[in-house]
């Protein structure tokens, strides 16, 4: 298991996105130069003609910079192999990719810049060896419905160099194809053994595969649509599919989440940094949760998931959700945890979540949230960069400042915490949570960029125009990532399921 810890930069170039999308493939060697290179090239010469592809290739490293990158949608490596890209190169790629960018790498880009770290985690593997070329079976992973694998079947055999990697793909990686270790002989990694995978990371879409070391790859239908339907995911215009008749997101290995750690408090007992103020401690990292603040049990044969809320963290989802009914039951534990002894309980559910984790207060990525705390079951606020317009009237407290409350015949108002803006949060209409102890459902419906919180059945916010402001930019956004807080209380979550939906129920229509 590779446990991660991301460099956190603030974005300086953004990507434009063009109605012809711009591909750069690189294929510079400081290493084994794979002859089918020249076959790659050709293969993505004749996928850019008949997808309206603009390609650059280059072997140039100075081509990874502000100006050059910002004109382009999707960075693929080809057969890259070796230190390739200097240390402002690297800044730029990684800029890039924070910013929105995106990756294919293909076969040896996992024997490619070992000592980047920010690359090592972002490709998710390294490579170390493989046995001669030979026939092997490869195995579907049905769980996951990705464009760049729908065409495949279950199972199916293919002649390639089979990577050995270093370690395990990373958790974060959701993997699309599986060798079977005993289908070939010779070198083996003697543990699932994953060859394709995809991941969304640090604000960037990534996807690897490790097929495409001979020539005849670049003529195998198969694999140039592996190739064709993973660039129409790495640049947005396809998506991974939630099944039409929904999805439960908990199972006992949470499989479908990663878990981002914050700064740990000073009254926390473990061999960690630690802090009295949470909001700009250390943070533990990605997947490293040594106290298990999230976890699953069992209840009446179902899982839940109980979150101690010990130390502030976020469980997220591994995969963007657009077009959506999310839906779970909630209640309160007993627990509380400093610094928040004295404050009302306090948990969220965070959607449209993007780039970077523990862009606020080290925790939380930008994204929309859903209130989930004592008394306020339903609130809206605005996190990081994300942010929305809510109809509600505007109202003033004793001590003269605003506030705002949901009210579907009110003003549109523009809330973000920041400069010119009244406020980032807007209260729900009206109070429906549950005494506590008791079980409570939430629901957030999201078409586009609009989204209906719902409490016990009763409409109580909506946000409208959601926006994401990067790098001087301010683009509409109607999908990513969903985030549960940890945030210094007990809390237990049950039948979380996701349905894909075309349209709001009309009943919610003027509510």
């Amino acid at each position: 298991m590779i446990l991660l810890s991301c460099k956190t930069k603030q974005p300086s170039t953004n990507v434009t996105h063009n109605k012809k999308p711009q591909l750069l493939v690189f294929s510079k060697t400081n290493s084994f130069r794979h002859t089918s290179i020249p076959d790659g090239i050709a293969a993505f010469k004749q996928l850019g003609l008949e997808n309206n592809w603009d390609i650059k290739f280059s072997e140039d490293s100075l081509i990874f910079n502000q100006k050059e990158l910002s004109k382009t949608q999707l960075v693929v490596f080809l057969n890259t192999t070796g230190d390739i890209l200097g240390n402002i190169q690297e800044t730029a790629f990684e800029t890039y990719i924070n910013n929105g960018g995106a990756f294919l790498g293909i076969h040896a880009a996992t024997d490619t810049e070992h000592d980047w770290d920010f690359y090592k985690h972002m490709i998710c593997a390294q490579f170390k060896s493989h046995p001669k070329q030979q026939t092997a079976t490869l195995e579907k992973q049905s769980s996951c419905k990705h464009p760049a694998t729908a065409h495949l079947n279950t199972s199916f055999q293919k002649y390639d160099e089979w990577y050995n990697f270093k370690e395990p793909v990373a958790k974060q990686a959701v993997v699309l194809l599986e060798l079977d270790e005993q289908s070939y002989s010779g070198k083996r990694m003697h543990t699932q053994h994953p060859i394709a995978w995809y991941q969304h990371y640090e604000g960037g879409r990534i996807l690897y595969t490790g097929m495409g070391h001979t020539s005849a790859a670049y003529s195998d239908l198969d694999f140039l649509t592996f190739l064709k339907e993973g660039i129409h995911w790495c640049l947005g215009n396809k998506e991974v599919t939630i099944p039409e008749q929904g999805q439960s997101l908990l199972d006992k290995e949470l499989s479908l989440w990663d878990v981002w750690m914050g700064g740990v408090h000073s009254s926390v007992d473990i061999d960690f940094e630690t802090s009295d103020n949470v909001k700009t401690g250390k943070p533990l990292g990605l997947n490293n949760d040594p106290k298990n603040v999230f976890e699953i049990i069992e209840q009446d044969g179902s899982p839940v998931l109980h979150i101690t809320g010990e130390i502030f963290g976020g469980l997220t989802s591994k995969n963007e959700y657009q077009n959506y009914h999310f839906e779970t039951e909630f209640k309160w534990g007993d627990k509380k945890w400093e610094p928040r002894l004295k404050s009302k309980r306090d948990s969220g559910i965070l959607y449209h979540a993007k780039g970077k984790h523990g862009t606020f207060w080290n925790v939380w990525m930008s994204s929309l949230e859903f209130q989930v705390q004592e008394g306020d079951c339903g609130d809206f606020i605005a996190l990081g960069d994300v942010y929305g317009d809510v109809p509600a009237t505007r109202k003033t407290r004793d001590n003269g400042s605003v506030y705002f409350t949901y009210d579907p015949l009110g003003e549109n108002i523009p809330l973000k915490w920041g400069k010119g803006f009244e406020s980032g949060q807007a209260s729900k209409s009206t109070l429906y949570e549950k005494a506590h102890g008791e079980w409570n459902t939430l629901e957030i419906y999201t078409i586009n960029n609009e989204s209906i919180h719902l409490v016990n059945g009763h409409v109580v916010n909506r946000v409208k125009n959601a926006r994401y402001d990067i790098a001087n930019k301010t683009i509409p956004i109607s999908k990513g990532k969903i985030q549960i807080q940890s945030e210094a209380a007990e809390i237990f979550y049950k039948n979380m399921r996701i349905t894909p939906i075309q349209k709001f129920p009309s009943k919610y229509k003027n509510q």
